[in-house]
């Protein structure tokens, strides 16, 4: 950030920008930081372990969240790109 104007840079603007995830990126969520969301709180606090466990294939990104299938019989779903992390 410069200094004397409060602004970021061309350098810093671009790893702000950088996108965390990429369309087809396996990944599985991250269990402490999707329970402790408000997304979690508005849904049943029984999560089914499998989002846990992964893992899950990136379809879509729009903004902050992905939507992911899962490798189950089971409806595709949007969640918050914080709350993944990749599969390994």
């Amino acid at each position: 950030m410069s200094e004397q104007t409060g602004k970021l840079d061309d350098s810093q603007l671009s790893k702000k920008i950088q996108k965390k995830f990429r369309k087809g990126d396996l990944v599985k969520v991250d269990r402490e930081k999707y329970s402790l969301s408000l997304e979690s709180k508005a849904s049943d606090t029984n999560f089914p372990e499998y989002i846990f466990q992964g893992p899950g294939q990136i379809l879509l990104i729009k903004g902050d969240y992905c939507q992911v299938r899962w490798r189950r019989p089971v409806p595709d779903v949007w969640i918050n790109s914080d709350h993944l992390f990749s599969y390994e």
